[in-house]
């Protein structure tokens, strides 16, 4: 995540533990998404205590800018960002670095790979 999209949220304070209320201030995101995408992450469990009250901690905090960055800023899906967090994703690429390509140049591509594998069936072949 970087330094820009932390500028956006709110400074995290200096606490132990976070009730969801203030993390979903925190992270902009409803309380009912935190509870979701506390089924979803693993790495996400906040303590719970009395009455199923959840309390998270500053790296958990860290963890929900970070999920929200990858859903909300970068696109991915709730499987893809599970697998980035996970590092089982693909190398982190960042965005002045993507290329982006149009439907014609990716056709262009399908076309030249498609008859690089069929030189190669054909050398297996005979």
């Amino acid at each position: 995540m970087s330094a820009m999209d932390n500028q956006n949220l709110p400074p995290i304070p200096a606490k132990r533990y976070f009730t969801i209320g203030e993390v979903s201030e925190l992270c902009e995101v409803k309380p009912h998404v935190l509870r979701y995408w506390e089924q979803e992450f693993t790495q996400l469990s906040p303590m719970k205590r009395r009455g199923n009250r959840r309390y998270y901690q500053h790296h958990e905090v860290l963890l929900i800018r970070r999920i929200r960055h990858l859903l909300y800023e970068e696109g991915f899906t709730i499987s893809g960002a599970r697998n980035r967090l996970g590092g089982t994703g693909p190398v982190e690429v960042h965005p002045e670095a993507a290329v982006r390509l149009s439907g014609a140049e990716l056709q262009g591509i399908r076309k030249d790979l498609l008859h690089v594998k069929n030189v190669l069936d054909q050398a297996l072949a005979g």
